[in-house]
């Protein structure tokens, strides 16, 4: 079995960090999705709404509809405003997140190219003394 890895806890901690960041940012952006469509929806509500004016009771009513379908696309922008920002805050978290795990990966790598190259080289090592224990055994015979 070849040598641990000296920075494996960290590197396990670092990808931890890597994995909640990406959840997040999965998270963030699943919430912008639903307002943006949440905004469409109520957009096009809106558009499809038309209703005859006959008095100016409805004229009223109407007018007080529109300015509350006005007001709530409003705060859907905000909202959405807020989650794109959420959004971007969280990208720049994860990048953050990868880019301190990515030196201990490639260390990892290099660890474990190195520790594959000893292993190889004491399996050399310990074929060649086979070989060269049959060779004297057969020179030996030969000899008596």
């Amino acid at each position: 079995m070849g040598k641990v890895f000296p920075l494996a806890g960290l590197l396990r901690l670092r990808r931890l960090q890597q994995e909640q960041a990406a959840a997040e940012l999965a998270a963030a952006n699943a919430r912008l999705r639903a307002a943006s469509a949440r905004r469409t929806r109520a957009r096009e509500a809106l558009e499809l709404s038309t209703s005859a004016v006959h008095d100016s009771a409805t004229l009223g009513a109407l007018a007080a509809a529109r300015a509350s379908s006005r007001s709530m696309l409003a705060d859907l922008d905000a909202l959405r405003g807020r989650y794109e920002s959420e959004a971007g805050a969280s990208e720049r978290d994860y990048n953050a997140a990868r880019l301190t795990a990515l030196p201990l990966e490639k260390l990892e790598s290099r660890h474990d190219e190195e520790a594959r190259a000893e292993e190889l080289r004491a399996e050399q090592s310990v074929l060649d003394e086979l070989a060269a224990a049959s060779w004297h055994r057969k020179r030996q015979k030969e000899d008596d």
